[in-house]
């Protein structure tokens, strides 16, 4: 089965979320538009839908408690420090920025490659 386009409309409300950043870069990874700090992939717009992040391995499973909010799985395999939002809960731009502030707030602490 091929892999299912990524949600362009997402992916350009991700751009403006993370336009005030410095050094977000955007990248087409793995099905989906990925958006890069310091080249650390920060977001997605998922090519198997939703909002992908990366996140504190540390918080995870406290951020999972949240609706939407799903364990990033890849092949069969659970991705620790990555997370799969739903889109249903996405409808709002708080919730979309206070999502995409969990991922910052960890990948700013992470070298620049």
């Amino acid at each position: 089965m091929a892999p299912m386009a990524y949600d362009q409309e997402l992916a350009a409300r991700i751009r403006a979320a993370l336009s005030f950043e410095p050094g977000i870069t955007e990248k087409r990874m793995f099905g989906g538009c990925a958006f890069l700090l310091g080249g650390n992939m920060t977001a997605a717009a998922s090519g198997g839908g939703g909002l992908m992040l990366r996140i504190d391995p540390m918080v995870g499973e406290s951020l999972l408690e949240r609706d939407g909010a799903q364990p990033f799985d890849m092949r069969g395999h659970r991705m620790s420090g990555w997370l799969r939002i739903d889109d249903a809960v996405l409808v709002d731009e708080a919730a979309l920025r206070w999502w995409l502030n969990q991922a910052l707030s960890f990948t700013r602490t992470l070298p620049a490659k």
